[in-house]
């Protein structure tokens, strides 16, 4: 498992990645994305603020990160605020892996590939002020060119014998 940044814990509390609350990955998956989302809908619902893409706790289960960049595509306020909430941990997580590695490139797959435009803002404001600024003003960050076919690469990648 060595090389696995998405394990390495950002926070205390938080959406889970592979079983470990606060994690990267937790913040900055789809899956913690749509865990950030249920948390932060429920806390508007506790309050008796409705939230048009989730109206009632019985449909939080039903929220993955592609409802809620809809609704942030949509201009919805609470959508856009999760969106920037995951871009500002994944500048933190960034910020480390910057600082200790000092790469000139780190390409991101999943929901940065697919959500580049909600969470790159936050990212890069998070980024620019944790990380060494020297370190951070050379490394770029894009998304993975493959995007949704990275599976796909790689079943038939271990299907050739080419891994």
């Amino acid at each position: 498992l060595a090389g696995e940044c998405g394990h390495i814990r950002l926070a205390p509390f938080g959406p889970a990645g592979f079983g470990k609350a606060g994690s990267f990955e937790g913040f900055c998956s789809g899956g913690g994305l749509a865990q950030l989302a249920a948390i932060r809908v429920r806390e508007q619902l506790q309050r008796g603020i409705p939230v048009e893409w989730c109206p009632t706790a019985a449909d939080l289960c039903a929220v993955t990160a592609k409802t809620v960049a809809d609704a942030a595509d949509g201009g919805d306020d609470l959508a856009i605020a999760i969106y920037r909430e995951c871009g500002e941990w994944l500048g933190r997580g960034l910020a480390v892996l910057v600082d200790l590695l000092n790469p000139e490139l780190i390409v991101i797959g999943s929901i940065f590939a697919r959500s580049e435009a909600l969470l790159r803002p936050a990212m890069e404001e998070t980024l620019r002020g944790e990380a060494l600024p020297a370190a951070a003003e050379r490394c770029r960050i894009v998304p993975a060119q493959l995007g949704e076919k990275i599976g796909d690469y790689a079943a038939l990648s271990l299907a050739m014998g080419e891994y």
